[in-house]
């Protein structure tokens, strides 16, 4: 399985994996210049614009119109709104499996400030698991996938340290909210610990530098 990750974090997030699938698009057009011709199937995540980027949604609408867009229910009315045809949308229910033919494709609860879900991706005899914004992975199992991409947004110690400076100052900390809305390395590498087998690979999702890599 290959993945392509455009961008990842707060600038915006956009990730390909096998040349076809775009999990998240909240980048640019022109981010997307080399890679939009051959996908098939854009999968999204929540509304925020560096996840849900509508002009970028837009314009893969009019220039791919057999593209399939797929969502949770919360993602499907701004999808129409962005131009893109109801026969072009493809809704999911968590943790259900849809089989599309060139993969199949599950969406996973997550817990953020507005609807949220993440991916599991199965195609041929490998499995992925796509997950960012989210406060918890509580209840998530993922046992020996092939590829796991999880968000780790933030070191506990250095963010326990960024509030307590802030306070001390009397000043607002943003990141209080960071902490229930986002996944630290630890809870990532708890979870990997617990899911991950030999022959598994990994990427941070939020620390990465952007990039092509292949596993």
């Amino acid at each position: 399985m290959t993945y392509n990750i455009i961008s990842t974090g707060s600038m915006g997030n956009a990730v390909v994996i096998n040349d076809f699938i775009l999990i998240d698009c909240g980048v640019s057009f022109k981010a997307l210049k080399s890679v939009y011709k051959g996908l098939k199937l854009v999968l999204l995540t929540h509304i925020h614009g560096d996840h849900f980027n509508e002009t970028t949604i837009k314009i893969l609408a009019e220039v791919r119109p057999t593209l399939f867009f797929g969502c949770c229910e919360w993602l499907i009315n701004p999808l129409l709104d962005c131009g893109v045809k109801k026969s072009n949308i493809l809704p999911f229910k968590c943790g259900q499996i849809y089989d599309l033919g060139a993969c199949k494709v599950s969406s996973v609860k997550l817990y953020h400030d507005v609807p949220n879900c993440g991916y599991r991706l199965y195609i041929g005899n490998e499995k992925a698991l796509y997950i960012t914004d989210s406060g918890t992975v509580d209840g998530i199992t993922a046992r020996d996938y092939d590829l796991y991409m999880i968000e780790a947004n933030y070191r506990t110690d250095e963010i326990m340290g960024r509030i307590a400076e802030k306070e001390a100052a009397g000043e607002y900390s943003y990141e209080k909210d960071v902490l229930y809305r986002h996944l630290s390395k630890e809870q990532a590498d708890d979870f990997l610990l617990n899911n991950m087998g030999n022959k598994g690979k990994f990427v941070y999702l939020h620390m990465h530098k952007e990039g092509i890599k292949n596993v």
